[in-house]
């Protein structure tokens, strides 16, 4: 028997001024279903499902929910009808518990009864399989804990609608694999469930159906087992494309950076990192992996300059073979002129990254301010380098003048790796940099790392994919808790061994238990 349809959207079309968002989208959600929805960067898949959360309002177009036609002007509107979303971004509060964050808002009936609050949670977590402590403190968990009480959240409000906005975004493998297990207890039951992602690897393992958005408009939708991950892309895309991450065999690897026995401490005095020690080389890719604030940002800022360090040494080797420079004590300008880049991608993208109300030109002489004779700063070659950032990767923009926080998340990020991936270094560092990027922009980013390589620069990668780690890679760092916790040959490693590596600490000598 197929499942019915738990939501109908007919029509739906959303503009944001001259931007149209979604134009006359038709889409079924269907109860007992796992649904993956799919599009490149800025196609529209996020705005839709915030209009059916209660984020936004459509322009046009209709809504119904089992059967029935529904106006959703709120979250709480959305909740009425048990539709729930779990952002991408938790919108969680860090000094209450886990239980206080789920009832938070509700109208209850007479005093808070916290007992049976904790009971409720304990009954939906045993349903599902969660695991989740009413009591804990929120700024206690771990990411994956706090998605989980994001998700009991929105099953404790009644939701039979849940809508996952990148939900394997920061997860270890062990961790993915827990999730959809959740996942897959919560369609036997009867949940229809939606996910938006760029992985789609994990759209094949997961879901039952996958639907595709292209440029705003509702491309179709084909059932996972008659997919992959080509014919996947080419709907996404609307053309042929090619999915394979090139390695090539490193050439006359030459030592770029050597790091030793490196240690920070923040300033609440937590060590951030503990004694690391590393080599980097001219002409391959080495990989860093690691849970999300393990240590790989503070690492990566401390070899720039940005982080203060406590003990340790960081020597660089020119390419022209000239004496080894000690970098501990340097400038981030001095370093730079090394020829050290840092593309460091923040999650706060136009908070750190990007001005927002500039436009790409404008963001681009962030970076070539200095160059020139003149008082005056010139637009020429900003202009230019905003030219060929917004050609290469297919930034979809009004204008090159138009502020960059008026773009797509995906193309916010787009500019800000294109900048920062056009300086020529000898080490070039990236963190992150195709967090939330579609298939095709990521896979234009690989061929570019595989182009550094290949002149021989000292390209170190921090990424939260493992897949890609293991198919871009040379070799692969994994750091826990700040330290390193093994350094594998990304040929040979497996996708378990390297899970394995970054939440199973190693003690050394001496350690207190």
């Amino acid at each position: 028997m197929e499942n019915s349809a738990a939501v109908v959207m007919k029509g739906i079309t959303k503009t944001f001024g001259s931007v149209i968002a979604n134009h006359k989208v038709n889409l079924e959600i269907r109860k007992g279903e796992i649904l993956s929805l799919l599009g490149e960067n800025g196609s529209g898949k996020t705005t839709l499902m915030n209009m059916l959360s209660g984020i936004y309002f459509p322009d046009d177009g209709q809504i119904f929910v089992n059967g029935k036609k529904v106006t959703i002007h709120s979250p709480k509107d959305a909740y009425d009808l048990k539709i729930g979303m779990i952002h991408q971004h938790f919108k969680l509060v860090d000094v209450f518990t886990a239980a206080e964050n789920i009832v938070l808002g509700l109208r209850e009936k007479g005093r808070l009864d916290r007992n049976a609050v904790a009971t409720r949670v304990r009954e939906i977590c045993g349903r599902y399989g969660f695991e989740v402590n009413p009591e804990q403190k929120v700024y206690t968990m771990s990411v994956s804990q706090k998605q989980t009480l994001e998700i009991v959240k929105v099953l404790y409000r009644g939701a039979d609608i849940l809508i996952l906005d990148e939900p394997t975004a920061v997860l270890t493998p062990q961790e993915t694999e827990k999730l959809f297990n959740v996942i897959r207890n919560m369609k036997a039951d009867g949940k229809a469930v939606v996910i938006i992602t760029h992985k789609l690897h994990e759209v094949l393992e997961i879901s039952d159906r996958v639907a595709i958005l292209r440029k705003g408009e509702y491309v179709g939708s084909v059932p996972t087992s008659e997919a992959d991950e080509l014919s996947l892309t080419e709907m996404m895309v609307g053309q042929k494309v090619s999915l394979n991450i090139d390695r090539p065999e490193p050439e006359n690897r030459t030592l770029r950076l050597s790091v030793n026995n490196l240690s920070c401490v923040d300033e609440n005095g937590f060590k951030r990192l503990d004694s690391v020690s590393f080599e980097a080389y001219g002409g391959e890719i080495l990989g860093i992996a690691g849970i999300s604030g393990c240590g790989q940002k503070e690492l990566l800022e401390a070899v720039a300059g940005l982080q203060s360090v406590s003990s340790g040494s960081i020597e660089y080797y020119p390419p022209d073979g000239g004496e080894a420079k000690l970098l501990i004590g340097k400038t981030p300008k001095q370093i730079r002129n090394y020829g050290i880049a840092l593309s460091f991608v923040p999650e706060d993208r136009l908070g750190m990254g990007l001005v927002g109300s500039m436009g790409m030109a404008e963001n681009m002489m962030l970076k070539t301010y200095e160059h020139g004779f003149s008082p005056f700063t010139s637009k020429k070659e900003p202009t230019k380098l905003a030219e060929s950032v917004r050609e290469r990767f297919e930034v979809s923009t009004p204008g090159l003048s138009t502020p960059v926080r008026r773009l797509s998340g995906g193309n916010v990020q787009k500019v800000l790796v294109g900048r920062e991936i056009s300086n020529a270094p000898s080490v070039l560092m990236t963190a992150y940099a195709v967090r939330g990027l579609d298939i095709n922009t990521s896979y234009t980013i690989y061929r570019l790392l595989n182009e550094q390589k290949e002149k021989g620069v000292a390209v170190i990668y921090v990424g939260e994919d493992l897949d890609v780690l293991l198919e871009l890679s040379d070799r692969i760092m994994v750091m826990c808790a700040g330290r390193v916790n093994g350094i594998v040959d990304g040929r040979t490693a497996t996708k378990e061994e390297v899970g394995l590596l970054m939440t199973k600490l190693d003690r050394k000598e001496g350690d207190s238990e």
